[in-house]
């Protein structure tokens, strides 16, 4: 599986977000803080640094991003938003949401060894779009180990669950309540140039 090894807080800074986007705490530098370049961009590179953000963030490789583009296009509404709706939905993404790994980077290694089910069922799959209903919970034989039991009992870290899921407190487990929409999605991006970018 292809991976993106990029050190975090040299391509948020190249790309203009925060560490904070990816779940990492780190500062940014002061050098050129936020990434600006000091030459205006031309259209195309703001449309690819718009992609390149969502890819990152997300960690999604062009082949699987393009899929997601494709499959936006042909949906009635913004095919923007549904693109960002897609890379929401991921499993590995919404084990993040839910506070159950401390960036997506880790959730998308705790999805892949099989640590989560949905429904019931093991899923192992990252890229596995959750929809409106599904349950996803930590397995019950992961449940012991050290990673999880943190997560849970009065010392258990404050998670701040986006409203479109729901968060049982007390147990390893969350729930889908609704698809997201644009405004639960808090990654500053401007989608439309993705479009524009893929659609020439």
């Amino acid at each position: 599986m292809a991976k993106n090894m990029q050190p975090i807080a040299k391509r948020c800074r190249a790309l203009g977000i925060s560490p904070a986007a990816m779940g990492y705490a780190k500062k940014e530098s002061n050098r050129n803080p936020g990434g600006q370049m000091r030459k205006k961009k031309s259209e195309y590179a703001l449309q690819l640094t718009e992609k390149q953000k969502v890819k990152f963030v997300y960690g999604i490789m062009e082949k699987q991003f393009r899929m997601y583009y494709e499959k936006a296009a042909r949906m009635p509404g913004k095919t923007g938003e549904n693109l960002l709706t897609f890379v929401e939905r991921r499993l590995d993404n919404v084990v993040y949401r839910l506070g159950f790994a401390m960036t997506r980077r880790e959730a998308r290694q705790l999805v892949g060894h099989g640590h989560f089910t949905v429904n019931g069922q093991r899923v192992d799959i990252p890229s596995y779009l959750v929809k409106a209903g599904d349950v996803i919970e930590v397995k019950e034989s992961s449940r012991s180990s050290a990673k999880f039991k943190r997560l849970t009992g009065e010392d258990a870290p404050t998670v701040l669950v986006p409203k479109w899921l729901e968060r049982d407190k007390n147990a390893l487990k969350g729930t889908v309540v609704q698809m997201p929409a644009r405004e639960d999605i808090d990654l500053p991006v401007e989608e439309h140039l993705i479009v524009e970018l893929y659609s020439k």
